[in-house]
């Protein structure tokens, strides 16, 4: 039986025009019935919100893991970049290459107009300015920078 049953039938067991109980045994065994129902429904409560908790810390674990192994390869990227110092390399299971990649540096953001500032907080639209420099404008407080990046694939 659900709980909506078992209240109904809690219901039926009393005289709706006096409030006398009818059946006392069959009341106490759908009130015990229903107290089990309640119980089991808390316990899968406490069963759901224990298993989220230990899934939000599995979670936390994983990304730690995540960043651990994300830090590791661009250390190997880094270490990779200066042994063979833009020389590219390829072989049949690897291949490495370099690709010209842009940046733009702030170094004043004071001096920046409000077009290349976002909001709420003062931060400068590193896309914007670099769309303004790249079609000729000159943008007070920012240049372009040329890095290389490493590429493994």
């Amino acid at each position: 039986m659900t709980l909506y049953e078992i209240d109904s039938a809690i219901m039926d067991c009393v005289d709706e025009e006096t409030g006398e109980i009818i059946d006392l045994e069959k009341l106490e065994a759908l009130n015990i019935e229903r107290d089990k129902k309640v119980e089991g429904i808390a316990l899968a409560v406490k069963n759901y919100a224990a298993e989220a908790k230990a899934i939000k810390e599995e979670e936390e674990k994983l990304a730690k893991r995540r960043r651990s192994c994300e830090n590791a390869a661009q250390r190997c990227k880094d270490y990779l970049s200066h042994a063979l110092d833009g020389e590219k390399l390829k072989t049949a299971r690897v291949s490495v290459s370099y690709r010209n990649s842009e940046s733009v540096t702030i170094d004043d953001l004071g001096s920046l107009t409000e077009e290349y500032i976002r909001i709420p907080e003062p931060q400068a639209d590193k896309a914007a300015i670099k769309k303004a420099i790249k079609a000729g404008k000159e943008v007070a407080g920012a240049h372009i920078e040329t890095s290389k990046s490493v590429i493994v694939r």
